[in-house]
């Protein structure tokens, strides 16, 4: 469909480290003449709105514009938890100035696309469109963040997708999982899940969430990022139609990492089980050890339908059972927090050794029992997966939104590389150290 409504979970592997210049030059394209600034990033901000604006010219044929809003489910209340699903959801329906029809068949004529997608901290409106088409469907973005209607015979027709969403998570156990973790770690915030509680379901009313935009969706509170389009251009966009939406918007809470233990009895014959501890909040240098960490542990195959034995994890776990299983290390970074550890699926009778066997391999490493060519391999698959992912213009267009958006600056690769590459074995028995006297299985 030209109108897609995706929903993740952001933050994950996100490499930190944010300079305090808002210009970088990325690489040309191959085949392509110019000179070394032809690929510059600009970013603006308007000092009236507080609303930020970059932009990267690639002279792709497709532009690609995002719009990052500080409005993740990190900002509900318990009044109004579950109101960023329904948002979520709501993106095409009717607005101000434009109906959910004409929004459908606009796109679906110039054939560009829509998506939303959120996290615990953004909401992110993405639309793809050809270049010569900017003007005129940069119309349908502006409607959908400036100025929805929130009708409620609308609203009252989300409740099925709201519960078919709900079921599809459910049907995960890696959803669920993550879920139960945040809903522990944390005391406020960040515990909000990114899917409708039960008992708010049909309970979001128009009220909810007019007042939940009006709190949030403000521009200083916004980002609108570009990729194929022309700065100016963004600029006068940005000038000209979110001025209506000025303000500076509600202080959001600060994430209160509490720590704790939640179990859910499912009957079946895995057990997912995931140990985590508060790691470090982007852009901090103890992000990055944790990243090099999450590698050195093992982060997923490198091999495609590899069976990941490489990894330490793998290797530790595998001495102590001989039934299947499988482990990698995770972290997530936050604007204020973090969360790092191990994720391990297993039989449910070897659960005990297969969680004490992946434990022992981050014991190791907090007591300096690693090598130059593991720190080595580590870095290199960490610049590799960074490198790599932005190859994408999804990933591109993401990372460019979310550390404008958290810092007013963005980081270029190679700053990124620099940072990963002052990473010692010193850095890594430090937060090693500190997530064993964090974690307690």
């Amino acid at each position: 469909t030209m109108l897609r409504r995706r929903q993740e979970e952001r933050g994950i592997d996100r490499t930190s480290g944010h300079p305090k210049t808002c210009s970088s030059t990325s690489p040309r394209s191959p085949g392509r003449p110019g000179n070394e600034n032809e690929f510059k990033l600009f970013c603006s901000q308007f000092k009236s709105l507080g609303l930020l604006v970059a932009s990267l010219e690639n002279y792709s044929p497709v532009s690609k514009i995002g719009l990052f809003v500080k409005a993740g489910s990190r900002y509900e209340t318990a009044e109004n938890l579950g109101v960023t699903h329904i948002l979520r959801l709501a993106s095409n329906l009717t607005t101000k100035g434009a109906s959910a029809f004409r929004i459908c068949r606009g796109l679906e004529a110039a054939g560009a696309s829509l998506s939303v997608t959120s996290s615990r901290e953004h909401m992110v409106y993405s639309l793809d469109c050809l270049r010569d088409d900017f003007d005129g469907v940069i119309e349908y973005l502006i409607n959908v963040t400036t100025a929805p209607d929130f009708r409620p015979w609308e609203l009252s027709d989300l409740l099925p997708r709201v519960r078919i969403d709900k079921a599809v998570a459910d049907q995960s156990p890696q959803i669920g999982v993550l879920e139960k973790l945040h809903e522990a770690a944390y005391k406020n915030a960040l515990s909000n899940s990114l899917y409708c509680p039960d008992h708010m379901l049909g309970k979001i009313s128009v009220d909810h969430l007019q007042q939940f935009f009006a709190n949030n969706y403000t521009s200083a509170r916004m980002a609108l990022v570009g990729l194929g389009v022309s700065h100016a251009a963004l600029k006068q966009v940005g000038e000209q139609f979110f001025s209506t939406r000025a303000g500076a918007g509600a202080a959001g809470a600060k994430a209160v990492y509490r720590g704790g233990e939640l179990r859910v009895q499912s009957g079946g014959g895995l057990v997912h089980a995931l140990l985590a501890c508060e790691g470090a909040a982007a852009g901090s240098a103890e992000a990055n050890a944790f990243s090099v960490l999450q590698r050195l542990l093992g982060a997923g195959p490198h091999v495609k339908r590899g069976s990941n034995i490489t990894s330490k994890l793998s290797q530790g776990i595998a001495k102590a059972t001989a039934q299947p299983f499988d482990a990698t290390a995770f972290s997530a970074t936050y604007s204020d927090s973090g969360l790092f550890g191990v994720y391990v699926i297993s039989q449910a009778d070897s659960a005990r050794e297969v969680i004490n066997a992946a434990m022992a391999q981050v014991t190791a490493v907090a007591e300096g029992r690693l090598t130059a060519d593991d720190l080595t391999r580590a870095k290199t698959q960490l610049k590799t997966d960074y490198l790599m992912s932005l190859e994408s213009s999804e990933a591109l267009l993401e990372e460019l939104g979310v550390q404008v958006l958290s810092s007013g600056a963005y980081s270029s690769p190679q700053s990124v590389i620099q940072n990963i590459d002052s990473v010692t074995s010193g850095d890594l028995v430090k937060v090693s150290h500190l997530s064993m006297v964090r974690i307690s299985p």
